[in-house]
């Protein structure tokens, strides 16, 4: 039997308590400007959230005794497809019989995933501050091919999350704590001819997640969730060149001083669907300021829908099922789905 979540409260049965978090969220503001709980609460206020989703349930839980969900994908099937990173599988949700099976095991601690034209998987690899490349993974024959591991002579550091344009390019985010091993925080692309190309870079950025290329590819968005004190915690928007460069960004909305976004997805409307917020502190200067939860904006900026989540921690969304109009989302051990009424197109 399925569980269900009602879509403006958590309900964790297991623990029997009911818990709703004060929330901010500071929609193009000044980053770091913090407000009264009582204005928080108004961000949540009167939205419109039944015209874009319906309440969230369980689709599967991941049996494994480590769990870290991550990186939904649909294929063409509108099958799901994601990632357990501390486990190092990647994981098949399939929609008709609803079923949960290990695709791939030994996955170099794969994060972020996307399917591209030919739909082969893309996956961003994270491993260890030398070892994180971007495949590409035939699933027939479980071969793989390393699309980038370096920039300049130096490891990329950890990939994070990926995306793709209508030319085929691929956007990718990575990480790194050790930038006398590998490269510092960026933004990559990787070009058709293979050809890597290093777009975005600290310190222009903090620590790059999540990232979204509009479907008419003059957008790109990217999720910045630096959870040190006074550094970055907000989606960016920067405009995209025919080319895939990129001009000066805009902080359309700020998460600060709560749990900024994680990954997010578009659905056919431009709307963005923004898997943010904690549950519980977690040892950084992140608040409970922002509810636990997918956060509806649109393409303005402007908090239109929210629907709570179980559990710690959200971390990505991506439509799925045989119509794109099914929002899945990766929580702790949980693949949760949403019906979502305007769904997405690609």
């Amino acid at each position: 039997m399925k569980k269900h979540f009602e879509p403006s409260r958590m309900i964790q049965s297991r623990r029997n308590w009911i818990r709703v978090a004060a929330g901010v969220l500071m929609v193009a503001v000044a980053p770091w400007t913090q407000l009264s709980t009582a204005m928080a609460e108004d961000r949540y206020a009167n939205l419109s959230t039944e015209k874009y989703l319906g309440a969230a349930e369980i689709a599967a839980t991941v049996e494994s005794q480590k769990f870290f969900t991550e990186g939904p994908a649909a294929d063409v099937h509108g099958d799901l497809f994601f990632t357990n990173v501390y486990a190092n599988q990647v994981l098949k949700f399939s929609v008709k019989d609803r079923t949960l099976a290990v695709v791939r095991e030994n996955s170099n601690a794969a994060n972020g995933l996307a399917f591209d034209k030919a739909g082969m998987l893309l996956a961003c690899e994270g491993g260890t501050e030398d070892r994180g490349r971007v495949t590409r993974i035939d699933l027939k024959s479980g071969q793989s091919t390393t699309l980038a591991d370096r920039f300049q002579g130096k490891p990329l550091g950890a990939p994070n999350d990926l995306c793709l344009d209508a030319a085929g390019r691929i956007y990718f985010t990575s990480r790194s704590v050790k930038p006398d091993v590998a490269n510092v925080n960026s933004v990559y692309r990787i070009d058709p001819d293979g050809k890597v190309a290093q777009i975005l870079a600290a310190p222009e950025i903090d620590m790059p997640n999540g990232i979204e290329v509009t479907a008419d590819g003059k957008w790109l968005y990217l999720v910045e969730s630096d959870g040190r004190a006074d550094r970055s915690r907000c989606i960016k928007r920067y405009p995209l060149s025919a080319e895939g460069t990129v001009g000066k960004g805009t902080v359309l909305i700020n998460f600060y001083p709560g749990r900024s976004g994680d990954g997010l997805c578009l659905d056919g409307e431009g709307n963005l669907y923004i898997a943010a917020g904690l549950h519980k502190t977690r040892g950084s200067s992140e608040t409970l300021d922002t509810k636990p939860g997918i956060h509806v904006f649109t393409p303005e900026g402007k908090l239109v829908g929210y629907v709570s989540t179980p559990e710690d921690t959200i971390t990505n969304c991506a439509f799925g099922g045989p119509d794109r109009r099914t929002l899945f989302v990766t929580c702790s051990k949980y693949l949760l789905q949403i019906p979502a009424k305007i769904g997405s197109k690609r």
